[in-house]
């Protein structure tokens, strides 16, 4: 982006460290030229500086290498970094850095180089850090003058520091932000071992306590507990109680006497007690021991947590507010604060870096006050929604308050299956079996319902379901307009008080449909309500569908693989078509989160005209790659983007066009983005969306106003989840295409023609 907007640009390696040392001056000259850019019709396409860099001339021997810290980057230097774990330019604590003598030499290496703006990605130390040296910048500059290491000239051209920081932790422990850099993948590492931990507690009929990373912040906890279906979680922001270990074994007894063969506990590593004392993996694991006769094992993830791949989430999250980050600086004055970049109610937001800072700082204090009410509003009305969820699910026994009424409420799914539906179904049925409700699964959708498949829930029947993709249920897209009168009758057989669906856009149709026909049925006047659950993401009024970071996560999956297998064929493209039916959000969030060359959706069609501009950029893509540089490209398809140039026929106009300069391959992903293990991220959102769903419907379900119930989908719009009524939903679809009338995600696929460069190159 930076050099989209005509900047030099530059990374620094091993963060403040690499910032206050510089580059050696020893360096040649031959050296230098290799560190700078080479031009290539007025295109910069930097070609040197070591194994960090995907072009290189050096070698990672080579002594100039590990004295240059400061080095300028190219467009090609950085591509193919979108999925790469870790840090490709290093980080280090820099004890230099605390003290003054050590901005200095920052602020001089930044000023020989020509730098005046700083992106910071790191954590709250790194971005206190960046503001200090933005706050001492003036004085700097004095004390650089009176050492005659810069110019007066100098320090007027260099008289303002931008920064713009980038929170990146796994902890997700800014309170300011919703979502930090890293933390959704941190949370798919420790989904993918308590998986894994399970299949084996059960075999065995273990317990596993298993300890997560997190400090003073139990999110990862919290999440994970929901998204696995652990049974007990610690930590800092909600103690247990004060006989805790008392406490855990009345919890896992009721558990274990329902019939579950396997116990799992995660504890954040900052857990404590309510007189602030630690709780260790290993004294729960002696409770679960000696005092239950379990057999017991510890796990401690450690820094599994922090590898592997990015996620889909983190991708495109870092992705967008990357760009911001840029635009920030752009329109950066010495009367506007330091900013951070984070996501707050679904929307990349702008904050204050020093309040978000101080603000962060009060939640450690409220913890060691024993606040914990204000410790748990510090992390929003999320974080004790989401505690609110998970004791939904884990805990066995009834409550002690019934609802003014037990209910009957059915339960089924419609339409395509998407990773997390099961989830939800699962929060779904404990609820009621926690309120004294009787759960009604409906076994294949309509068709089912039909037949009069229809199954009482119980506790343990949807244990395993938190984790489980596909629809256990069974799923298919018949809709109810076939076959009222049956529908009708079956749910009057049942007495089914309240109806939850779970599915894409035939659930929004089938709610319709059914609140229509209430005037000549009497068995729909009871509440309608459903969750979009869908990879295509269509649902009108709805921006997070259960099932899409689910499909984002396989299709970047797949994709890494197609792109390195079109690396190593050398000048190879892929098109690769993937689902999304009318809808082009999977096809335009993927191709921004494997950085795909060209991306194609139904609602900007193609033409005969697009396909050949690109294709000529593709040929100029290709003819800027060195002989000895092998790398392929990637084009992502909607399945329907266009009825006459399909996938498969721009793979062929493709390979025919780039004769001589490159070949192209046709992929075609289909079903197998429905499948797999359910995104972590898809899990907690199904299962706290079921939790609201389930409390409007016992609050309507069988009330005065039976003769006008609601009819409504639960949706989000700017991560707030809303009841939407059906009435209102309706004027804001497209019928004909089966999506929406608000593409919230287009100016997305604007970022993706910039970075994939055919906006520059």
């Amino acid at each position: 982006m930076a050099i989209y907007h005509g900047y030099e640009t530059f990374v620094i390696r091993e963060g403040f460290a690499g910032l206050v040392k510089g580059n050696q001056e020893s360096t040649s000259n031959e050296t230098r030229a290799k560190m700078n850019p080479r031009m290539v019709n007025d295109v910069p396409l930097s070609y040197g500086c070591g194994d960090f860099f995907r072009l290189g001339d050096l070698e990672d021997g080579d002594s100039n290498y590990h004295n240059q810290y400061i080095i300028q980057v190219g467009w090609d230097d950085v591509r193919g970094w979108e999925n790469q774990g870790g840090t490709l330019i290093g980080s280090a604590r820099c004890k230099e850095f605390l003290q003054r003598e050590g901005r200095l030499n920052a602020a001089y290496n930044l000023i020989s180089h020509g730098i005046s703006s700083l992106v910071i990605c790191g954590g709250d130390g790194s971005l206190t850090g960046a503001d200090i040296l933005r706050q001492e910048w003036p004085s700097l500059l004095e004390s650089l003058i009176d050492q005659d290491r810069i110019s007066a000239e100098q320090a007027h051209s260099f008289c303002q520091l931008h920064i713009v920081g980038l929170v990146g932790s796994i902890d997700n422990d800014l309170t300011s932000t919703d979502l930090t850099i890293g933390s959704s993948t941190a949370l798919l590492r420790i989904c993918e071992a308590l998986d894994a931990i399970s299949s084996t507690a059960s075999s065995h009929s273990r317990a596993f306590v298993v300890e997560v990373m997190g400090r003073h912040c139990g999110w990862l906890a919290l999440m994970a507990g929901i998204a696995s279906g652990a049974d007990y979680i610690f930590v800092p922001e909600r103690p247990p109680p004060d006989d805790w270990r008392a406490h855990l074994r009345e919890s896992l007894l009721s558990i274990r006497d329902k019939g579950k063969r396997k116990s799992i506990v995660i504890v954040a590593e900052g857990a404590i007690d309510r007189e602030l004392q630690p709780i260790k993996a290993n004294m729960v694991a002696e409770v679960l021991s000696q005092d239950l006769h379990l057999d017991t094992r510890v796990t401690m993830l450690g820094h599994t947590q922090r590898g592997g791949l990015p996620d889909a989430n983190d991708r495109i999250l870092a992705t967008l507010q990357g760009i911001d980050a840029l635009k920030v600086l752009l329109e950066d004055e010495p009367s506007k604060p330091a900013y951070i970049i984070g996501i707050r109610e679904g929307r990349i937001k702008r904050l204050p870096l020093r309040e978000s800072i101080e603000r962060n700082n009060l939640l450690p204090k409220a913890i060691a006050d024993k606040r914990f009410e204000d410790a748990q509003d510090a992390r929003g009305t999320d974080f004790r929604a989401s505690f609110d969820t998970f004791t939904y699910n884990a805990a066995a026994s009834s409550a002690h308050h019934k609802p003014r009424e037990a209910l009957c409420i059915g339960i089924m799914h419609v339409g395509a299956p998407a990773g997390g539906m099961n989830s939800a179904t699962r929060t779904a049925v404990r609820f009621c079996l926690r309120r004294g409700h009787t759960a009604l699964l409906i076994h294949n959708g309509f068709s089912g319902l039909l037949k009069g498949i229809i199954t009482k829930a119980s506790w343990l029947r949807v244990d395993s379901w938190a984790t489980s993709g596909g629809s256990e249920l069974g799923t298919n897209r018949t809709l109810p307009i076939e076959n009222l009168d049956g529908v009708a009758e079956q749910l009057q057989k049942h007495n089914i008080q309240a109806l939850l669906i779970i599915g894409g856009f035939e659930t929004f149709t089938s709610i319709k449909i059914l609140s229509e026909a209430r005037s000549k049925y009497a068995a729909f006047r009871i509440p309608l309500l459903g969750i979009p659950a869908t990879l295509s993401n269509n649902v009108p009024m709805n921006e997070n569908a259960i099932g899409a970071h689910t499909s984002l996560d396989v299709m970047v999956n797949a994709c890494d693989m197609i792109i390195q297998s079109a690396s190593a064929s050398r000048n190879r493209v892929f098109v690769v078509e993937v689902q999304g039916g009318q809808c082009g959000f999977l096809a335009v969030m993927g191709a921004l989160a494997v950085s795909a060359a060209v991306v194609y959706t139904p609602e900007d069609g193609v033409t005969l005209q697009q396909l050949n501009c690109d294709i000529q950029f593709m040929r100029r893509r290709f003819n800027y790659d060195p002989e000895y540089v092998n790398d392929g490209r990637i084009v992502i398809c909607n399945e329907r983007a266009s009825s006459i140039y399909t996938a498969q026929t721009i793979a062929k106009i493709y390979g025919e066009e780039g004769a001589g300069i490159f070949d192209c391959r046709y992929e075609r992903l289909s079903h197998v983005l429905q499948g797999g293990t359910p995104a972590p991220l898809d899990r907690v959102h199904a299962a706290r969306v079921a939790v609201q769903c389930c409390e409007f419907l016992e609050k309507h379900a069988g009330s005065a106003s039976a003769w006008d119930p609601p009819s409504a989908i639960i949706t989000v719009r700017q991560a707030s989840t809303i009841i939407t009524p059906i009435s209102q939903m309706v004027n804001s679809s497209d019928f004909t295409n089966r999506r929406g009338t608000d593409i919230w995600w287009s100016h997305c696929k604007e970022y993706v023609e910039i970075i994939s460069g055919q906006k520059f190159l």
